[in-house]
């Protein structure tokens, strides 16, 4: 009778542990387990970070079209100045030379007008030389010239000078031992250049 007794509390003992076994693991299951807690913290902070990535690289991108369109528009800006500069620039040196062509036009038209002049005043006689009107016409003359100076209208230099094709139209030649060869000994039509360019040449004597 005491061993079936001493079977029947240890059989109750085992039940027992079982239970409380049983209780605990279902405690545990229910709570969560310390291993799983920290997981779902990792996961969030990982995505936030993610999502940091994924807007720093839009801004970023967003940032390098806005820095194309700017040097897109400040090349065509560049190269608007650029063609409207050479546009300035070729319209200054066309104007000025329509200028000069129209100039040197007025003047070939006002070079016979002082050929006259030099004419007139080469036969005034002696006896009239010195009187109000033979020199009031040299005035005229002087101030003509000056005038025509002023607007850049000077005449060549010819007699004595090297004969120079540029300069010069030679008509005559004259054999001389006087002058040394190829110098201009007469002028039969004074030359003018304007402003460098010449409206005339001069007409002339070439010694051999």
């Amino acid at each position: 009778m005491e061993e079936l007794e001493k079977k029947e509390q240890e059989c109750d003992l085992a039940e027992e542990t079982s239970t409380e076994k049983t209780s605990t693991e279902e405690t545990s299951a229910e709570s969560g387990s310390p291993n799983d807690t920290p997981d779902a913290p990792n996961e969030e902070h990982s995505e936030g970070e993610e999502d940091k990535k994924k807007g720093f690289f839009s801004r970023k991108e967003k940032k390098d079209k806005k820095e194309e369109q700017i040097a897109d528009l400040t090349d065509k800006l560049k190269r608007s100045m650029a063609e409207f500069d050479n546009y300035r620039k070729r319209t200054e040196k066309e104007k000025t030379a329509m200028y000069e062509i129209g100039a040197k036009a007025v003047v070939e038209k006002i070079l016979p007008t002082i050929d006259n002049f030099e004419r007139g005043l080469r036969t005034v006689p002696d006896e009239s030389k010195g009187t109000p009107f033979a020199d009031g016409m040299e005035m005229v003359y002087k101030q003509f010239l000056k005038a025509l100076s002023e607007l850049g209208v000077e005449p060549i230099e010819a007699v004595g000078k090297e004969f120079d094709p540029n300069l010069h139209n030679a008509v005559m030649h004259v054999e001389s031992e006087e002058v040394g060869e190829n110098i201009i000994v007469q002028e039969f039509q004074k030359g003018y250049t304007y402003k460098g360019t010449v409206v005339r040449h001069s007409m002339v004597q070439v010694a051999n």
